[in-house]
């Protein structure tokens, strides 16, 4: 393990682990679905499986200030944590949170305060985050919009911005299995 990847697991151990360690199992899923697409990223894998493991820390209780967990989560590791941009970045937008933004009214804020990264960087967190269970085990997208919305409820704000956000999902995730798809043919 890198020195950034030891980084971001005991940062997101501790916000994480005691607090709600369901939300801990997860976020190493995450972390884990990250190596497993390493061969497609080259010499940002390290990278994004930093953010993979740190994509959450928004839940944690002493970091909660507007629901919105993304922005939550950037702004520590902003402010406090004084991580790489680009995590901070990866962070701010994972899985769609611009749509679940919108609909608590913080999008200009995320937008004004984090820019996105490359859309293979997005879309690789967006994979990773989307083929895991909460407690941490491979799962497939469609499973997982379902399971969120069933434990959010369907009218809830989580659960129509999930619904909102499922052809992107399914869009992020089928661009991913191309790319790994592709790389695999590749002479060795």
């Amino acid at each position: 393990m890198s020195n950034l990847t030891e980084w971001a697991y005991d940062l997101a151990k501790s916000l994480l682990a005691e607090p709600l360690p369901r939300r801990w199992e997860h976020s190493r899923g995450v972390a884990q679905r990250a190596r497993s697409i390493a061969l497609i990223l080259g010499r940002d894998a390290e990278l994004l499986e930093a953010a993979a493991v740190l994509h959450d820390i928004g839940y944690s209780p002493d970091l909660v200030k507007t629901g919105l967990h993304p922005l939550d989560g950037a702004r520590y590791l902003r402010d406090v944590a004084h991580a790489d941009p680009r995590i901070i970045n990866l962070v701010a937008h994972h899985s769609c949170a611009w749509m679940e933004a919108e609909a608590r009214g913080l999008r200009a804020e995320l937008e004004a305060e984090f820019p996105r990264e490359s859309e293979q960087l997005n879309d690789a967190l967006c994979y990773c985050d989307m083929n895991t269970t909460p407690g941490g085990t491979s799962t497939n997208p469609i499973d997982r919009i379902n399971e969120i919305a069933g434990r959010y409820g369907p009218d809830s704000l989580i659960g129509t911005f999930i619904r909102r956000a499922e052809p992107e999902i399914l869009a992020c995730t089928s661009r991913v299995l191309e790319q790994l798809t592709a790389a695999k043919r590749q002479p060795m």
